[in-house]
């Protein structure tokens, strides 16, 4: 579920319907702002907001371009700008040696088990997949968007793989491990 809320930003632009882009990424800004005010004010660090955080930031520029210039040539292109720009967020945070999702995993993980080598690395391959998720998904978009299926059903759908698949792997990624985890307790005993 924490999943869902961190790329809330993210779908409420999409819901909203592209004529009305400028909107979108006004409304995405409020929310992305709104979810960092809230978690801040729970006591969650910013090593948990890393997405938040870019999504606040990627649809403050958003919003000024489409507000200044509706008509941008940035509107057909805005659906692989968000998964490029999710995807450098991602991507930054593997470099820095800080995978977005650890943030996220520390929610629901016992204290203990956070500066443990095989939780980081889970979060380590989590984050892989989502960054890899998010580039292909630009890729597809930026070439449906050059041939001109910008705003089109095939987009659509590109869009919500990008999110489902890596969504989907990192539910069963992590059940793995933890069975993998909870047979290597059973042999111990």
């Amino acid at each position: 579920m924490s999943y869902l809320r961190t790329f809330l930003p993210w779908i409420v632009f999409a819901a909203v319907p592209s004529g009305d882009w400028q909107w979108g990424a006004l409304a995405a800004l409020l929310v992305a702002a709104g979810l960092i005010a809230r978690e801040k004010r729970s006591g969650t660090g910013f090593d948990a907001l890393v997405i938040e955080s870019g999504s606040a930031v990627f649809f403050a520029v958003l919003a000024a371009v489409a507000f200044a210039d509706p008509h941008s040539g940035v509107h057909d292109y805005s659906a692989a700008l968000s998964s490029a720009t999710l995807a450098v967020i991602a991507g930054l945070s593997l470099a820095v040696g800080r995978p977005f999702t650890l943030g996220i995993a520390k929610r629901t993980t016992p204290r203990e088990l956070w500066t443990l080598k095989p939780f980081v690395r889970t979060n380590v391959v989590i984050t892989a997949v989502w960054t890899a998720a998010f580039a292909l998904t630009a890729v597809v978009l930026a070439a449906l968007d050059h041939s001109g299926h910008a705003h089109s059903t095939p987009a659509t759908l590109v869009q919500i793989a990008g999110f489902a698949a890596p969504m989907l792997f990192t539910v069963r990624y992590v059940a793995h491990v933890q069975a993998q985890a909870q047979a290597a307790g059973q042999v111990a005993r």
